[in-house]
């Protein structure tokens, strides 16, 4: 549908800031209580009432500006954005449009040709969330109802430049920054729970072409996959008008994820940005800077590369270690406990996170700790267990307190390795099974596969199978 046509993408990701407090009173940052429940004169912006403004705000907002590569302002201020809808009665709201907290920031992506690809960021910039609109469809009149538990709440606003093409990179795009922000533990980013919301800019133009066209915002995207979704149609809907002779006009959509496509909600319209007086302007000193650097953790790109070369896993292997902090965590717990690295990389990331999914229990909260998920891992490498029996016990170690020594003990799972006992084992399984031992001799390598699963339902599953079929290929040699 696109083909002959390239898009051009910009994001502006908005993304909430877990500080205790709103940013500009000390009322509770808890958008999700009982509505109205967190509310006083400064957010429900009653007149007399002067915001005051939060250090912790500026404190997260500076770590999500870190994660991200920009450069923090010597000075930043914040302005009245002026425009009138009834989540915002006082009829602006505070933003720091022409001043911005931070600027030049940058983030790489692997890009679809396989490639590195830099992303460049504009600006990072500091403003109060508005009020939630609560629609009521039900009855003979529709309402709508104000909920101020989110009026106030510290938001940092991540404008990129257009420098993504494809729905493809706008998704990688915004897994890469989720992750970044989640490592500096700024934001939970969410878009599901809504501490992250993405609009997303579009327009398209020939190949080969450097010029902007007029771009169309699409909003209400809930998920990464929707972002993807959004602009893909988006991007054949523009080239459609394109070729049928019909103007793009620059307005806002709105994403239907159940009918999967944009429609129009509104003409594009930006107010007045107009100085501030009642907040004083920001000023970053470069000793507080430094002790906010002294904050940042470890980021994942450092972290795959300590653990390739720290613990030799391979660069995938790494990657998945390093896709989220609590992960990363578990894992290198996990090896303090002398866990076999890449043993435990596979196991977190094959069995024990799916398992975790399925109860819906994530690495920070289940009952079992690094520790006692080393042990199975100690076991299993050390051939004490198969790794079919390490998978039962993994899902009562998730059930228990009890030690995987322990459960192997009381389970019988405790694997057969002794080469005496085995020998006996295969003597008595090729002399019960006398055409299987002629068929692999004549060449029918099929017949390796059923004495193995004679022999293994012989022990009961707790044969070593190396060792088994060292055996069984040693006495049909």
């Amino acid at each position: 549908m696109t083909q002959g046509f390239q898009a051009v993408i910009g994001l502006e990701i908005h993304v909430q800031l877990n500080c205790a407090t709103k940013m500009f009173c000390n009322c509770p940052n808890r958008p999700g209580d009982e509505p109205n429940r967190n509310t006083c004169p400064i957010c429900l912006w009653l007149p007399g009432n002067l915001p005051r403004f939060s250090q912790e705000a500026l404190e997260k907002a500076t770590l999500a500006c870190l994660a991200l590569n920009c450069q923090i302002q010597e000075k930043s201020a914040f302005d009245q954005k002026v425009y009138y809808y009834p989540d915002l009665p006082k009829g602006y709201q505070l933003s720091q449009f022409h001043r911005p907290l931070a600027r030049n920031g940058w983030l790489d992506i692997v890009g679809e040709d396989g490639n590195s690809q830099r992303i460049r960021i504009q600006k990072i910039h500091m403003e109060e969330d508005v009020a939630r609109l609560v629609h009521e469809k039900e009855g003979r009149t529709p309402v709508s109802l104000v909920d101020f538990n989110r009026a106030g709440t510290p938001l940092v606003e991540i404008v990129t430049e257009p420098d993504l093409h494809s729905p493809r990179d706008a998704m990688e795009f915004l897994r890469v920054l989720r992750t970044q922000l989640r490592y500096s533990e700024c934001s939970q980013c969410s878009m599901e729970q809504g501490s992250m919301r993405v609009d997303a800019n579009v327009s398209v133009r020939p190949l080969g072409r450097d010029l902007l066209n007029p771009k169309v915002e699409i909003k209400n995207m809930n998920s990464i996959r929707h972002v993807g979704d959004a602009i893909a149609f988006e991007m054949d809907r523009q080239v459609e008008c394109v070729r049928g002779g019909e103007p793009v006009v620059m307005h806002t959509r709105l994403w239907e994820p159940d009918a999967r496509i944009t429609v129009p909600m509104r003409g594009k319209f930006e107010g007045p940005c107009v100085p501030d007086p009642s907040v004083p302007p920001v000023v970053v000193e470069d000793s507080w800077l430094q002790e906010i650097i002294q904050k940042m953790p470890e980021m994942p790109g450092a972290k795959v590369e300590r653990f390739v070369t720290r613990y030799g896993l391979t660069h995938e292997e790494a990657q998945h270690m390093s896709s989220e902090r609590e992960v990363s965590g578990y894992f290198e717990k996990a090896l303090d406990h002398e866990a076999p690295p890449r043993l435990a990389a596979q196991w977190i990331a094959t069995q024990l996170l799916p398992l975790l999914k399925e109860r819906e229990v994530s690495l920070e909260t289940t009952s079992l700790d690094p520790g006692r998920f080393a042990g199975l891992l100690f076991m299993l490498g050390r051939e004490e267990i198969n790794v079919n029996a390490a998978r039962d016990v993994l899902k009562r170690l998730l059930e228990s307190t009890a030690t995987a020594a322990e459960i192997v003990d009381q389970c019988g799972y405790r694997q057969v390795s002794g080469a005496e006992e085995l020998e006996a084992l295969v003597d008595r399984v090729l002399a019960e099974n006398p055409s299987a031992v002629e068929n692999f001799r004549k060449g029918a390598s099929k017949a390796m596969g059923f004495l193995m699963g004679q022999a293994m339902q012989a022990s009961k599953g707790k044969a070593n199978p190396r060792v088994l079929k060292e055996l069984m290929t040693k006495k049909l040699g």
